[in-house]
């Protein structure tokens, strides 16, 4: 084969690769979404991911490394399903009530969407400190955009009402709430909450 040959076939070879890598990664993550779902965290390991999604041990270890690093693709690719992408709509409102209308909108309809799911992840974060650690971080972001939306309210103690709000889009109140409502009254019942701890937006 000549050198101008195997140089045009290089890219083609390459993107066969990351095909198949993507390929891959989305059966891996597949795998562990479906044995969170059905035994637990415990039953989780890197070995019955490969046996789970047909790959090797060493391709489920070359693409992520570790096994919280699987959980944490996981939960981003759960967030894109359950519609976080609209977070930065949300928080680009004309008004301080829109902005928060649309922030409980986009947690509730989140934590809705997979329910069972988010509640083993949350189980997984409370044992395994790594990634509690990374489900912490994730709460942050949620913090400040709380502190985001306290703010246009012009409120006192804004700091206090960030957390107040926070709190009341979390996974933990949202599961709480919906042993006692259904889930499609969750919506309300939380923005109903939040006006009350916000009070009326001084910003137009």
């Amino acid at each position: 084969m000549s050198q101008k040959n195997e140089e045009s076939r290089r890219p083609y070879e390459l993107g066969r690769r990351l095909e198949q890598m993507d390929q891959s990664r989305a059966a891996i993550l597949r795998a562990a979404r479906a044995q969170l779902e059905s035994g637990g965290y415990q039953q989780l390991t890197m070995s019955s991911l490969a046996a789970e999604s047909g790959v090797t041990r060493q391709t489920v270890h070359n693409l992520f490394g570790t096994k919280t690093a699987v959980l944490e693709a996981l939960f981003d690719l759960i967030a894109l399903e359950g519609g976080m992408e609209k977070m930065r709509e949300a928080m680009t409102q004309p008004t301080a009530d829109g902005m928060l209308e649309r922030f409980v909108e986009v947690f509730c309809g989140f934590w809705s969407a997979h329910r069972v799911l988010h509640r083993r992840i949350h189980g997984i974060g409370a044992i395994d400190p790594e990634f509690g650690s990374a489900i912490e971080a994730r709460n942050r972001r949620r913090l400040s955009a709380a502190a985001r939306i306290a703010g246009r309210f012009g409120t006192p103690e804004p700091e206090r009402k960030a957390a107040v709000l926070a709190a009341l889009t979390s996974f933990e109140f949202f599961d709480a709430l919906c042993q006692n409502a259904p889930e499609s009254q969750a919506n309300a019942i939380v923005l109903e909450l939040a006006r009350k701890v916000l009070g009326s937006p001084s910003v137009a």
